[in-house]
């Protein structure tokens, strides 16, 4: 039995792929490799195709029409044969001593019939241009080396948010929670960690720096004049948030709060962005998000409107606005943006 599938989602990645799947090669026979080719145009599939050749056993390769991201991520999980499910992008590489401990953790829980939900670990943005990097430790919201439900969660902070880099889920809970991302969407990393989220009763945070987000690469789409450029996918992503779940009929206390937090979190990214624009077309796009919440939900509107983050939108004119880009940068902090 593999026990982690790791997903790989690859579209003109030839120059950069490598790294990314050497990192995962040293899991040998507990894991397996889907390299999914997205229509790319260079040599990518070829570049998959040899380490299947090479690793028969550990490697799978998949050739599909592009339909980006989302779709790539939706295709893995067709295929994942492992127990659990981890996407790990192209240009991003996980850390090798924290890789054994994963490993170790996860076997370790199955063999003692701990099978849990979610497993949760350190990311670090590895800012290469600039030799910089930056840890993101969840320590301080939950319990390390200890099975725990939500109700075991230390506090919620707001704009701290879990992703994709951090989490690796259930293969089994993916499905049942029917995750299926849009296609040709980007940001649709955020519906991957928010849709299951409720699916989650039991889930273990190991303190280790296991993925390494790489930051700086021309293109990226966490660049700001590029989100600015795919604010409609922003808000596509935003308004399927919404309209995912009830979350005052959620029970558990601090998943509810957390989900509400993330909830606050991305729509205030979707207006400080359109702020920033200083577009009319984008100014109406979001006035319209929050008409929205207000007439699906009224209680969500306000509590969204009247957050930590959200609250600054609440003030008229120019102050309004320049308060709600700071918010906008606080998020961009924790949130992964350029």
């Amino acid at each position: 039995m593999k026990i982690v599938s790791f997903v790989i989602p690859c579209y003109n990645s030839a120059e950069y792929m490598d790294k990314c799947v050497e990192s995962l090669l040293p899991g040998g026979e507990d894991v397996e490799i889907i390299i999914v080719d997205d229509g790319s145009v260079d040599n990518t599939l070829e570049i998959a195709n040899g380490y299947v050749e090479k690793y028969p056993t550990i490697v799978k390769a998949v050739h599909k029409e592009n339909g980006g991201h989302g779709d790539a991520v939706n295709t893995g999980l067709k295929n994942a044969t492992g127990l659990y499910f981890k996407v790990v992008d192209s240009d991003d590489w996980v850390d090798g001593e924290a890789y054994e401990k994963v490993l170790e953790t996860l076997k370790r829980l199955v063999a003692e019939g701990n099978c849990v939900d979610m497993l949760l670990t350190n990311y670090v943005y590895e800012k290469v241009y600039e030799n910089k990097q930056r840890r993101m430790m969840y320590s301080f919201l939950f319990e390390s080396d200890k099975v725990m439900t939500w109700a075991d969660m230390k506090r919620n902070c707001k704009g701290f948010s879990i992703l994709m880099h951090s989490v690796t889920y259930r293969t089994e809970l993916l499905r049942e929670c029917k995750l299926d991302l849009p296609k040709h969407t980007f940001y649709v990393d955020n519906l991957f960690v928010y849709e299951p989220l409720p699916y989650v009763k039991t889930l273990y945070y190991l303190n280790v720096d296991f993925y390494r987000y790489f930051i700086g690469r021309d293109g990226q789409s966490v660049a700001e004049q590029i989100m600015i450029k795919r604010i409609d996918q922003q808000l596509l992503v935003n308004y399927r948030l919404v309209d995912a779940y009830d979350v005052w009929s959620i029970e558990e206390e601090h998943l509810r709060e957390y989900m509400l937090s993330f909830l606050e979190t991305i729509t205030v990214v979707s207006t400080s962005l359109a702020y920033v624009s200083k577009d009319p077309e984008n100014l109406e796009k979001v006035k319209k998000l929050w008409n929205y919440i207000k007439e699906k939900d009224s209680r969500t509107y306000h509590h969204l409107r009247w957050g930590v983050l959200g609250n600054a939108m609440n003030l008229p004119g120019h102050l309004g606005r320049y308060l709600s880009v700071k918010a906008y940068k606080i998020s961009q902090k924790f949130m992964g943006f350029n």
